[in-house]
């Protein structure tokens, strides 16, 4: 049995709900990357003409994109694969992207999109894993032919 299974195929009985969940995971592990490139690409002069290079930002900013460039692709390796570290990294990294921008305007600009995105992919990440508990419940309390 493999460690990482990178196929997209859902485990033999898993129901629609467990293969949504799957891909709305899968969907936030790649926007993670994206978004964790994005801040490298930022850091090493890849983007904004080389004007946001690490050494011409201000240390905030510093701080701010370096931990971010290492949280969200980590996180979308945990997001990816499906393990209970994965949503857990993306929470602290998206909460650091919503208290940059929502809490420190002046600094880092203002982005409510970015903060408008995160809150409903947290809320669905939220209502997925509710219905998910309300089903393994239902499933554990019905009886089985097996059970008797």
């Amino acid at each position: 049995m493999a460690i990482l299974q990178v196929g997209a195929v859902p485990a033999p009985g898993a129901s629609t709900l467990e293969a949504s969940f799957r891909l709305f995971l899968r969907l936030v592990a790649v926007s993670s990357l994206f978004a964790g490139l994005q801040y490298w690409g930022k850091l090493i002069g890849f983007t904004d003409g080389g004007m946001a290079r690490f050494d011409l930002l201000p240390s905030y900013w510093q701080l701010a994109a370096t931990s971010l460039a290492v949280l969200l692709p980590v996180a979308a390796v945990g997001l990816w694969m499906q393990v209970s570290w994965g949503p857990v990294i993306w929470v602290a990294g998206a909460g650091a992207e919503v208290a940059m921008h929502q809490g420190l305007p002046l600094w880092f600009g203002e982005r409510p999109l970015l903060v408008i995105g995160h809150g409903v992919v947290l809320a669905v990440y939220l209502c997925f894993r509710i219905l998910l508990f309300l089903k393994w419940r239902r499933d554990a309390t019905q009886v089985r032919p097996d059970s008797l």
